[in-house]
């Protein structure tokens, strides 16, 4: 993998756990008092989440036309990092220790499963 490809491999991944804050603040942007189809097709968080995850989907199949998927797939529990770093900087969501401790983890079992030297 080279130095390129590693850098939109985990761009990507954050692309993806960004969708996922946006996600979240449309879901908090939807009201009570109306129906669902009107909470979802009036939602400016949800249609840019949307957008975002659209790119980042296209950007995901790029890269993999030119990586393994054994290579590049490990990366995507990178979000498991990213969406709890992102949640708590951007919503204001705790931020536990067993995430540290969780995301360290996982960012080891990346390094082991890719095999970066």
């Amino acid at each position: 993998m080279s130095l390129t490809q590693l850098l939109f491999t985990v761009l990507t991944v954050l692309s993806l756990a960004v969708g996922q804050i946006l996600f979240k603040l449309a879901a908090r942007a939807m009201s009570d008092g109306v129906t669902l189809l009107q909470a979802t097709l009036f939602n400016g968080w949800l249609w840019v989440s949307l957008v975002v995850y659209g790119l980042a989907t296209i950007t995901w199949i790029a890269l993999l036309r030119q990586l393994p998927l054994n290579l590049a797939y490990p990366f995507v529990a990178l979000a498991f990092v990213f969406v709890p770093l992102l949640g708590w900087w951007w919503l204001g969501e705790p931020l536990r220790w067993q995430n540290m401790a969780g995301a360290a983890l996982i960012l080891a079992g990346v390094w082991v499963s890719v095999g970066v030297k």
